[in-house]
């Protein structure tokens, strides 16, 4: 075990006990192999399940994996009208499981993310039966500022460049602080406790994934 690797398993050790104060379960996985298997552990045959866009989701291969499991995974990307598109987003407000990653989060245990169109932050706040956040432990800030710094100067610009967005920080690399109409940092949102006790599971991955 190298001292980032352990480093990372103390540290989750202190941020497990943290989130547990705040109403969310947490679990470590030293590897993003592990975290699937984690992920894997809350779908069963039959389970309807859908996820946020996610550079982390998409490295570990999520979407594929459950729906091997016999999971339906409802996409609100893909269809064609604003009827079906509606019953799309219908639909993943009751489904049985949401999948995505955070932005960031706080030696303390808070989650933060700023989001484009909200509907990874309305999934995680309300709606869906259970939510499973995995993060890589590069995620974490020592607080909300830092957490905050994080996502500027490093989330914003990598998603705006993917997304080939018309942003200022996707041609600079530096957040403006812009009002474009592509802007994707239009819903600050900070979640310190949940609100509906052990509906959000965190897994904490040893093994960096995502942005």
């Amino acid at each position: 075990m190298t001292p980032e690797q352990k480093n990372y398993e103390n540290l989750s050790k202190t941020m497990i006990k943290k989130l547990e104060q705040r109403a969310f379960t947490a679990e470590y996985a030293p590897t993003a192999s592990d975290a699937l298997e984690a992920a894997k552990a809350f779908i069963k045959p039959g389970m309807t399940f859908s996820t946020g866009g996610s550079m982390t989701l998409t490295e570990l291969g999520l979407q594929d994996a459950l729906t091997s499991m016999g999971a339906e995974f409802i996409d609100y990307r893909s269809p064609k009208t604003p009827e079906e598109k509606a019953a799309a987003i219908a639909r993943v407000s009751c489904c049985d499981c949401y999948f995505l990653s955070t932005n960031a989060i706080t030696q303390d245990g808070i989650l933060v993310n700023i989001d484009g169109l909200g509907n990874r932050m309305s999934a995680l706040i309300y709606g869906p039966k259970k939510v499973v956040i995995i993060a890589s432990m590069n995620k974490v800030c020592r607080d909300l500022e830092s957490a905050y710094q994080r996502i500027n100067t490093t989330v914003a610009p990598r998603n705006a460049v993917r997304l080939n967005k018309k942003t200022p920080c996707a041609v600079t690399g530096v957040c403006a602080d812009c009002k474009s109409p592509d802007c994707i940092c239009n819903y600050i949102v900070v979640t310190r406790r949940s609100g509906i006790a052990q509906r959000i599971h965190i897994i904490l991955c040893g093994e960096e994934l995502g942005y």
